[in-house]
């Protein structure tokens, strides 16, 4: 696959990075109980630590600046982690969905980074980059086209936007079913913040993808100097 990320992107932020997890060969069909106990463990342990509003949290708060610095207001448009804390914090438990989707949630919690994880069957070229003229969305679980805004910061397959305002909202053409079988998960994070933690995080989900699902896994980081992974 081949991973790139848009110029314009650091000049809003030299220090943005993508920790990158590029999984091939997996069974996604198959329940994994090892799994399963991973992502109920890290909401256990996740949990206690989520006092007062999540979005003042300061592993939050980097997001929520950066959403600023890319033109999206985060008290409309959430940062997936955020969103995906709040889950926790409100009802102490995350659905179970598939065994990649919870792999990525796991680590996510875990980790307190946002994960996302996008099928490569259709396409094995995904950018980060802004929007332009003839890209389109389709919002997850509907058929019906939408145009994103105009200098948007979206993942990218062709003109296929995988994700509206960098990682607020997925679409039905990226997302994960049981029939996954190659998958690229982003960890998107900041130098000098928390890339030890993104570090930690990849490696973890190239770990589980051999130990756990049966695939192989390739590694890399995408970063200012680096902004292309191919693997």
């Amino acid at each position: 696959m081949r991973f790139e990320i848009g110029k314009a992107v650091f000049e809003k932020r030299p220090d943005f990075i993508v920790g990158v997890v590029s999984a091939r060969g997996i069974d996604n069909a198959r329940a994994s109980a090892a799994i399963r106990v991973r992502l109920e463990s890290a909401i256990r342990e996740a949990a206690p630590g989520l006092a007062g509003k999540v979005k003042d949290d300061p592993r939050i708060l980097p997001y929520r600046e950066a959403f600023v610095a890319f033109g999206i207001n985060p008290n409309r448009f959430m940062p997936s982690i955020e969103a995906l804390m709040s889950r926790i914090q409100k009802a102490g438990a995350l659905p179970s969905i598939n065994p990649v989707v919870d792999l990525g949630n796991a680590v996510s919690v875990a980790n307190f980074l946002p994960i996302g994880a996008h099928d490569l069957s259709s396409s094995e070229e995904i950018e980060l980059r802004l929007s332009r003229d003839g890209d389109y969305f389709i919002p997850f679980g509907s058929d019906l086209r939408e145009a994103p805004e105009p200098g948007e910061l979206v993942y990218a397959s062709g003109s296929s936007v995988r994700t509206r305002r960098w990682m607020w909202r997925q679409s039905e053409e990226g997302k994960i079913g049981a029939s996954a079988s190659s998958v690229f998960f982003p960890i998107d994070g900041f130098r000098g913040i928390n890339d030890g933690a993104v570090f930690a995080a990849r490696d973890e989900i190239a770990r589980a993808i051999v130990a756990e699902l049966g695939g192989q896994a390739a590694v890399g980081l995408a970063d200012r100097d680096h902004p292309v992974f191919e693997g």
